[in-house]
């Protein structure tokens, strides 16, 4: 073995290893069990792949809980199934029934009353069990009129509804060959009335492939590091924004369309730079850092749970493909704007994590697939169900942006001992570029000087004081140091937090340094 291939199979034991490591220590607090799991006869990307033989390929491509404790799954294969026994384990028998068949690679699933629509890459289809037995004898057109050349890359996901009642669905662009055609609409989130009918609302995608809601109703989409992406992010849809691919923008032939036009897109400025030339531009409400916080972010679900999940109850949840896991994400809204943090959560599932549901007592769902790229994990494709163990970690619950830094609130109270080391929190902050190259480096990188003192009012929060905060970059708040006063580190350490505002207002509370404390 070469001296490149020996450094190459040692760098990917360390990852691996350390995932490993990772997960076992999160499973102390959420359980990781496999409802079902299959490895295909193929790897991932072979162009001639074929899945296992034993049963239905779950290949989960949209995924519902039902009312009676059930699942309905589209799978990438083009039928929908229910599952009437999810909470069972591996290697138990699945109890399935087929409910639809015959779409065309069907990313998405949501109820409409009785029927359900899912989303085929030309059209939202409603499916209509007309005589009760469990199986969809009307197929009708729901949603149309986007275009669809054949490309790869053109799929559709959605609907989801959102706190307005309208329903959303996210277009891809076209990738490789042929990409240039621009069908319309490709790159476009379009919103839908209840019967189907649709207006292109905002534009500026890659690849949105998971879409979701905040407590507050609020519709966001994840999109996929690329062209024009520098790296996985979540964004916050509304009417009239673009997001930065400019590939949409040639896409709209609306007859009535009235969006301005938005201009030339330059390419290779970086992103606070972007800001002030491109009209219409609006940041990600959230970045997600490249291997720091996942490669490739997909669905997105609320914790609506109301503690059944833990202590995170209003945060989202989003799914991690490349890297198989779940990553958290805690907003706020400052001056009209959607901000927040990222942060790792849970790692170590069976292969990629597309689609993601959680139940009403608490259990999160994850639908595998990874046909088409890769993933870490020995499965292509299950159901895996995530649950809450009753213990809580020690974690950074949330950041909240001030005008003077951040505060830091914790899950349990803070030893401010741990804080006397000048180098117990750091912080440092970048951004990225937004070019036509596919992803970008963190740029414009610098460490910040940062204190911090344990709020004297409550022991679960921490003001950090950071020198030089810069709006429009990722501010990356490293807590090794920090403990819990029970003595424990923080399960995962850092945050990051997407600085799109600094708070104006909102003057910091008395607080004592960690060196004032009561011995």
């Amino acid at each position: 073995m070469n001296g490149l291939w020996r450094l190459a199979l040692v760098v990917v034991c360390v990852v691996l290893t350390s995932v490993s490591s990772r997960a076992q220590d999160e499973s102390r607090y959420y359980r990781l069990e496999t409802v079902v799991s299959n490895r295909a006869e193929t790897a991932s990307r072979d162009p001639n792949w074929r899945p296992d033989r034993t049963g239905v390929p779950l290949e989960i491509g949209g995924m519902v809980p039902t009312a009676d404790g059930g699942l309905m799954v589209a799978i990438r294969r083009g039928e929908i199934w229910k599952i009437h026994n999810p909470r069972i384990e591996a290697p138990a028998v699945l109890r399935m029934t087929r409910f639809a068949e015959g779409l065309h690679e069907p990313l998405g699933l949501l109820p409409l009353g009785d029927d359900w629509l899912v989303a085929q890459r030309g059209e939202v289809t409603r499916l209509v069990d007309r005589d009760g037995d469990g199986e969809a004898d009307r197929y009708l057109t729901w949603a149309h009129g986007w275009g669809v050349t054949g490309n790869y890359h053109e799929y559709a996901y959605g609907p989801q509804r959102d706190g307005d009642g309208r329903w959303w669905i996210t277009l891809n662009v076209g990738i490789g060959d042929g990409a240039e055609a621009h069908a319309p609409y490709r790159g476009w989130a379009l919103a839908c009335d209840e019967t189907g009918a649709w207006e292109p609302m905002c534009t500026g995608f890659r690849s949105p492939s998971g879409l979701g809601t905040d407590a507050a109703g609020r519709m966001y989409v994840t999109d996929q590091q690329g062209d024009w992406i520098g790296t996985c992010s979540l964004l916050h849809l509304r009417p009239g924004v673009f997001f930065g691919h400019p590939r949409g923008l040639e896409a709209n032939p609306h007859p009535d369309a009235t969006w301005p036009t938005v201009g030339e897109v330059p390419s290779g400025l970086t992103w606070p730079e972007a800001m002030q030339r491109v009209k219409r531009l609006q940041p990600p409400a959230v970045w997600f850092p490249y291997k720091k916080a996942g490669q490739s972010a997909t669905d997105i679900v609320c914790d609506l749970s109301d503690g059944e999940f833990g202590p995170f109850s209003g945060q989202l949840f989003v799914g991690e493909f490349r890297l198989s896991g779940v990553l958290r994400v805690a907003l706020e809204e400052v001056d009209g704007q959607m901000q927040g943090a990222c942060f790792p959560f849970r790692s170590g599932f069976a292969s990629g994590v597309f689609r993601l549901c959680m139940t009403e007592e608490g259990e999160l769902y994850a639908g595998l697939t990874n046909r088409g790229w890769s993933s870490l994990g020995d499965s292509s494709y299950g159901i895996q169900r995530l649950e809450w163990t009753g213990e809580t970690p020690f974690e950074i619950h949330h950041i909240e942006a001030k005008p003077y830094g951040f505060d830091l609130v914790l899950t349990d109270d803070v030893d401010a001992g741990s804080l006397v080391d000048s180098n117990a929190i750091e912080v440092s902050s970048y951004t990225y570029r937004l070019h036509r190259t596919y992803g970008s480096d963190e740029v414009d990188g610098r460490d910040c000087e940062a204190r911090f003192m344990v709020d004297p009012h409550d022991p679960r929060r921490v003001q950090l004081r950071v020198d030089g905060l810069r709006e429009l970059y990722v501010h990356e708040i490293r807590c090794r140091g920090l403990r819990s006063a029970r003595g424990e580190p923080l399960l995962h350490p850092t945050g990051f937090y997407t600085l799109n505002r600094i708070p104006r207002t909102d003057a910091p509370r008395d607080a004592v340094e960690p060196t004032d404390r009561e011995e």
